[in-house]
């Protein structure tokens, strides 16, 4: 089965940040058309870009349902064929990082100091360690050939 074309309305030649995101949403497509991917997922996948492609609406509107769209397929391919795109882990790990080791240094500083005001002090200390944890996983994703040539923006 082949994925389908994202149709172009007028809203998306007149909108700036729209076709920004239809342009960015239009090369996830053309990157998920390289792979085998499934008959089941590409059904799923031509699911949402028909609703896409169906549902009028305001740029406004349109934007956020192509957001949510993206974001549906993302995890659908995440779950179904672990893939993720480039920096995935990356960007992951950063949060988990500053969470996991930043907040326990950030307590261990702030009762050595004797001040919790201290804790702070952590989170850079646990934001590389994060960075590294998760770029050594988006490593191992893609020699494992499970990490799309696309990364997300928000």
């Amino acid at each position: 089965m082949e994925i389908l074309e994202i149709k172009r309305t007028q809203e998306v030649f007149d909108n700036v940040k729209l076709r920004e995101v239809f342009l960015h949403f239009k090369k996830l497509l053309v990157e998920l058309r390289k792979r085998n991917l499934p008959d089941g997922l590409v059904m799923e996948i031509n699911k949402s870009i028909e609703e896409l492609n169906n549902t009028p609406g305001s740029a406004i509107e349109q934007k956020r349902l192509i957001r949510k769209k993206q974001s549906a397929i993302l995890k659908l391919l995440d779950k179904e064929m672990k893939l993720v795109p480039s920096n995935y882990y990356r960007n992951l790990w950063l949060v988990l990082g500053m969470v996991i080791f930043g907040l326990p240094t950030g307590v261990v500083f702030g009762t050595i100091l004797g001040s919790m005001g201290f804790i702070g002090m952590g989170l850079p200390i646990g934001m590389p360690i994060g960075m590294a944890m998760g770029m050594s996983l988006d490593k191992k994703a893609l020699t494992e050939g499970r990490q799309l040539d696309w990364e997300t923006k928000d």
